[in-house]
């Protein structure tokens, strides 16, 4: 097992998101010696409800990645050992409503972070963070999936992250740069509204507060290899310590169901009957139905295993849409 040298600052792209900013409350809580600094772009950091635990810890640059100048004097004062590279345009439906902008915000933030750090001649250990989106709709027998896989991209978000992973590969064999490509499988993740379990959550949470009459949804059928937030940011930061540059890594969880088994999962645990309805505006032009992922290279690399049951998990997510829902409702009260 690979033990990096002692990380003293660490630097995470896109902190403000969701999956950046239980990062950096991993980070924080577990390892305090290490300095978590973050960039975030200037309409981001309007809201820091995400960061709320963290906020007073952590140094935030306004930095938006699309622009190599700000990237340049962002790192040039941060100077981190470690980066985690999470910020992307990461809807997947969305992208194919304007693909250009998730193309080129994808790509080309990519592009800059890794010639801002070459162009500084900066040495950290950086982790690209991508997504099992990269293997598309794989053939079955190719199930489950391994990081040699073929790449088969079924949106233009997909496609971008594809694009991400090739830059991550090209710059450590022309300039030795550091770079562990990560590809994450389903994980729950509350405090991102567009994945489908986070917004089943909230509408169960929303109907049992009379805030909506009817839960909504998409295709049903698609298969998940499901994995807890809190366990996915942990494997980051073992990734980071632990992990080969220049090789790929897939993670993911242990247990498998289908998007309407996790809904009735889901519902068994709600307070009051939950209607539900098929809505076909949010059907994708194309679906990836099938993601089961092998995590052993990861797994023997690092020694990483998911902690939280699914249950736990669910719990978790379902608590965090509960108290915001009651937000919700005393909002909509004092406004009445």
């Amino acid at each position: 097992m690979t033990v990096r040298p002692t990380i003293k600052r660490v630097l995470i792209t896109g902190i403000a998101g969701s999956g950046g900013s239980y990062l950096a409350e991993y980070i924080i809580d577990n390892c305090p010696a290490v300095e978590v600094s973050g960039f975030s772009r200037w309409h981001s950091t309007a809201d820091w409800d995400n960061l709320r635990a963290v906020r007073d810890k952590i140094k935030i640059y306004e930095v938006d990645l699309t622009d190599l100048g700000s990237v340049l004097s962002g790192l040039e004062d941060a100077r981190p050992d470690a980066i985690f590279h999470l910020a992307a345009h990461a809807n997947v439906k969305a992208s194919f409503l304007t693909p250009n902008a998730v193309l080129a915000n994808n790509i080309l933030g990519t592009s800059n972070l890794f010639e801002a750090v070459r162009r500084l001649r900066l040495n950290p250990a950086i982790q690209l963070c991508s997504t099992s989106e990269v293997y598309g709709q794989l053939d079955p027998q190719f199930v489950p999936v391994k990081e040699d896989a073929p790449l088969r991209p079924a949106s233009p978000y997909a496609v971008s992250k594809v694009a991400q992973d090739m830059l991550g590969w090209t710059y450590f064999t022309a300039y030795k740069m550091r770079i562990i490509r990560t590809r994450m499988f389903a994980y729950l993740n509350p405090r991102r509204a567009d994945l489908f379990a986070t917004s089943f959550a909230r509408q169960v949470a929303w109907i049992e507060n009379g805030l909506q009459q009817e839960l909504v949804h998409g295709n049903l059928d698609s298969v998940r290899t499901l994995l807890d937030v809190r366990d996915a940011m942990r494997a980051y930061w073992d990734a980071i310590l632990h992990c080969q540059p220049g090789e790929v890594y897939n993670i993911g969880g242990t247990t498998t169901m289908t998007v309407g088994e996790f809904l009735q999962r889901l519902i068994a645990l709600s307070k009051v009957p939950i209607p539900t309805r098929c809505d076909p505006e949010l059907l994708r032009p194309a679906d990836v139905t099938l993601q089961i992922p092998c995590i052993d290279k990861f797994v023997r690399q690092t020694g990483w295993r998911p902690t939280y049951t699914f249950d736990e998990s669910l719990k978790f997510l379902l608590t965090y849409w509960r108290e915001e829902a009651t937000r919700a409702r005393a909002r909509n009260i004092t406004h009445e």
